[in-house]
């Protein structure tokens, strides 16, 4: 068998080795990182560019990795069957003492399994893997091959691409193309990669992971339970509010009626002390400011939108029935996210 055989069997599996390289790393790789090497003035960055900063251009740049990967698989099986299955079969008749059409068929097998073992590893596995790892090397080194596949393959990939659309509307469902998703847990492991090859601390490391799961904790996981608040009651005496407010560590105070199950407002300490000051003896109801009630399986990260929206410092965490379960703050989001303080600070909102 010639050299040009094995050079042409090369040649195939170079190219399927291509295609899954440049699927693989356009869709791993980083749209920011792409954007500022294109910034910084390197050319196969802004070639790339265009093709993975838009949904349709990244489908069709990776719809043309399949292309060719079916295409290089097809002509590699029939071009493998065509010159070396014949003269492979002549060496196994004589060494089994087959019959030639037994020769032949046994020969064909064989470079079938052959084939497709190294393929799989040449052409598959190995670049998959330098691509899931180099991403973005990988993806600037096979740009160029792949915008001529492009140019070439336009025409088939839009009558595949049309049909593909045609079948898909058939049962109801619509291309969603690719995109740079992750998963939070994709998220996670790559914030745990990143501590294991030193690019984060361990503290960032648990500052991430904590934002990351934030959404996993609700209201009442991070709320106060109302057995713990310091609080008054709204028909209190004002010697009794006087007192509260002289023994307490809190800025803010809650105000309930009857029992504390009912919280109706929020009273400030500074707000007592100057009405003490100024002008005596006040009800307690006059110097209560509202307080919004969140429900308490409400998710953490929208406890900190809520707050946010609301302009309000803390909300009242109530049950199914509206019964007032606790107090939370905006503090005690941040807390969660960034962790607990390392000295014990009084907190406004009212804690025992």
């Amino acid at each position: 068998m010639s050299l040009g055989v094995w050079a042409v069997i090369v040649l195939l599996i170079l190219a399927n080795t291509l295609y899954v390289a440049g699927e693989f790393a356009a869709v791993g790789a980083r749209r920011s990182r792409i954007r500022r090497l294109a910034d910084e003035g390197s050319r196969l960055a802004r070639r790339l560019l265009p093709h993975i900063d838009d949904r349709v251009a990244l489908d069709q740049y990776v719809g043309t990795s399949q292309i060719g990967i079916t295409l290089s698989s097809l002509m590699l099986g029939a071009y493998a069957q065509a010159t070396v299955s014949p003269w492979l079969a002549p060496l196994i008749a004589r060494l089994f003492g087959l019959t030639e059409l037994a020769a032949l068929s046994a020969a064909v097998t064989v470079v079938l399994i052959l084939l497709t073992a190294a393929q799989l590893v040449l052409g598959e596995l190995v670049p998959k893997t330098l691509a899931l790892q180099y991403p973005t090397a990988t993806a600037l080194a096979t740009v160029l091959p792949m915008q001529w596949s492009l140019f070439v393959f336009r025409p088939l990939l839009r009558v595949l691409n049309g049909a593909a659309l045609v079948l898909l509307r058939l049962f109801g469902a619509d291309r969603p193309g690719h995109q740079h998703l992750h998963s939070p847990e994709e998220i996670d492991l790559l914030i745990a990669e990143s501590l294991e090859g030193g690019l984060l601390e361990p503290e960032e490391q648990q500052r991430l992971r904590r934002a990351l799961h934030l959404h996993k904790r609700t209201a009442a996981d991070l709320m106060v339970p109302r057995d713990r608040l310091t609080a008054l009651d709204i028909s209190s005496p004002w010697s009794d509010v006087l007192q509260t407010a002289a023994a307490t560590t809190f800025s803010r105070l809650p105000v309930f009626r009857d029992t504390r199950e009912q919280i109706v407002g929020i009273v400030r300490v500074k707000d007592i002390v100057e009405r003490y000051a100024t002008t005596g003896e006040s009800p307690l109801e006059t110097l209560m400011r509202p307080v919004p009630t969140i429900d308490a399986s409400l998710p953490a990260d929208r406890v900190l939108a809520t707050l946010r929206e609301r302009r309000t410092h803390s909300a009242v965490v109530v049950d199914a029935e509206g019964r007032a379960q606790g107090l939370v703050t905006i503090q005690d989001v941040l807390n969660e996210l960034l962790g607990p303080p390392a000295v014990d600070t009084p907190s406004p909102g009212g804690r025992t």
